[in-house]
């Protein structure tokens, strides 16, 4: 339960009652639960779905949804999104892509990237049929977060600070695997074959963005983290309309 709330804690700005004591270490242990602590933000948008829908058109419906994601996080994986975005669009090697994104201006770039991962999410978000949404919300942010532990686990930190480094020197193979236990038992669970389908695609892309950070950056960084995390919750939300109807063929 303590590792739970750290991780809850770390990733939304949900306010806690009591003080978790958490310890460096304890940052790389919570990611065996990050998964948990993604549930919990979907089932707060599920929530929320179940208050306004009613009331609203489906468009303005959608749009306070994702604008209730990024206030639930307070926008700290659009941050990465940006910085990653602005450090792609600068001029040079590896040490200006990294002083880029650490400097705390966001450019034009990261606005632009900012901009369209939203707009992506919330069209995506408004293709899902009325029968799946509440699954869907589940899920993504689920998918996304055990996306954030394969990013972390076994990688090499591009920087000798910052909190990149500090879970992943707490990380390791036990966490990976509980973690995924989790996440695949919530996808089978929320939408069985299309649910595990849509896990192997933001598996794969993790994956290969974390090769790309590796060999591009030395390791990876907070942002990139936070970046894989905005892609994830991006395509899985592009999938699920797709891949649910695939399976319903297939059936």
């Amino acid at each position: 339960m303590r590792l739970y709330l750290i991780a809850l804690q770390f990733l939304t700005i949900i306010p806690l009652p009591f003080d978790t004591n958490c310890q460096k270490e304890d940052l790389g242990r919570s990611l065996a639960v990050f998964p948990l602590a993604g549930l919990t933000i979907g089932g707060l948008l599920a929530g929320l779905n179940w208050l306004i829908a009613p009331w609203l058109a489906r468009p303005l419906n959608d749009a306070l949804l994702i604008a209730a994601l990024a206030a639930i996080t307070g926008a700290l994986h659009l941050d990465g999104l940006a910085d990653v975005c602005d450090g792609l669009a600068a001029r040079g090697g590896r040490e200006r892509f990294l002083a880029v994104m650490k400097d705390s201006h966001t450019g034009a770039v990261g606005a632009v990237g900012v901009t369209l991962g939203l707009l992506l999410k919330w069209q995506a978000l408004a293709a899902i049929p009325a029968g799946l949404k509440w699954q869907a919300l589940l899920l993504f942010p689920l998918l996304a977060r055990y996306g954030q532990v394969q990013t972390i686990v076994f990688a090499r930190s591009a920087r000798q600070d910052g909190l990149g480094s500090t879970f992943i020197s707490g990380a390791g193979a036990s966490r990976l695997m509980v973690a995924g236990l989790i996440t695949l038992t919530g996808a089978w669970l929320l939408l069985g074959a299309t649910g595990l389908a849509v896990s192997a695609a933001t598996i794969s892309c993790s994956w290969l963005l974390k090769a790309w950070s590796q060999r591009r950056l030395g390791g990876i960084t907070g942002d990139v983290v936070g970046c894989i995390n905005e892609l994830n919750e991006i395509l899985a939300l592009l999938l699920i309309p797709v891949l649910q109807q695939a399976t319903g063929l297939a059936r």
